[in-house]
């Protein structure tokens, strides 16, 4: 994977490394028109200093592909299999052909509205990786979860059944995002201090796993907001953020890109 790097000096166990430069996602879920995606995408751009990219739904990847501003495409979801009869069902490879350079696997949406089980999700990153897009891996933990202290567990089941599809290698070529299924959509987001204590014990799972963690970006989702944004990219373990209704207007997803540029150096 080629990007830029800051030099950050940060720790994972006694691991000293440099942070890769931010990774901001817009997942655009169930939104969108021909109007009013190319309005959208011309008020966005690429900035220096962050990655940026825009997951939409299936009928509009070649339109956004050609309104992309120095921006990377992606995808929201990916089949597990490469052919067949799968009715209704989109490659990978089908998606790396319109240009994509990401998929989301394992959404909280995915896994709670459709029945996307942690093995399906392994199977899905696995696909996507063959087909040389990146696949942003999905984790996170309900309410009821966290209460009960068990974030940690959850979440370690969730990457434990992707790095038994793809193992340490594959898991190196991929992007985390932890996302609170209580802070999806609901306004309510983790303080920056609870989504770095999450985002530090990933990065020691991946340690433990034999991940390169130093390499892997982690990225924040969950009511990610202008006004929010830049205490979670101050987060030494936070590499960005995976944006859901705030991407779909373009001064807030900037603000929020701008925010990640300016905490690069954190």
């Amino acid at each position: 994977m080629a990007y830029k790097v800051c030099i950050i000096t940060h720790f994972v166990g006694r691991l000293k490394f440099s942070m890769p430069q931010k990774l901001v996602v817009g997942n655009w879920k169930l939104n969108g028109s021909l109007a009013a995606n190319e309005a959208l995408l011309k008020a966005c751009e690429a900035l220096a200093g962050a990655d940026i990219a825009v997951c939409v739904p299936f009928p509009y990847l070649a339109q956004a592909a050609s309104l992309l501003n120095g921006m990377a495409l992606g995808a929201q979801t990916v089949s597990e299999f490469k052919s067949g009869a799968y009715t209704g069902e989109v490659s990978a490879e089908m998606l790396a052909e319109m240009g994509c350079r990401y998929v989301i696997v394992g959404h909280s949406e995915r896994r709670t509205l459709f029945g996307e089980d942690d093995d399906m999700v392994g199977r899905k990153a696995a696909a996507a990786l063959r087909a040389g897009l990146v696949p942003i891996v999905c984790v996170g933990e309900s309410l009821g979860e966290r209460d009960s202290g068990r974030v940690m567990e959850v979440v370690g089941s969730q990457l434990g059944a992707v790095w038994e599809s793809i193992g340490a290698q594959g898991l190196s070529r991929a992007v985390i995002a932890y996302e609170p299924v209580w802070a999806i959509g609901t306004g309510r987001t983790a303080s920056a201090e609870e989504a770095q204590e999450v985002h530090a014990s990933i990065r020691r799972w991946l340690a433990k796993y034999d991940v390169p963690a130093a390499e892997i970006r982690i990225l924040y989702g969950g009511s990610v907001k202008a006004d929010n944004a830049a205490a979670l990219f101050a987060m030494p373990d936070v590499g960005g953020g995976l944006i859901g209704g705030a991407s779909l207007a373009a001064g807030d997803f900037m603000a929020i890109c701008r925010a990640a540029v300016a905490k690069r150096d954190c």
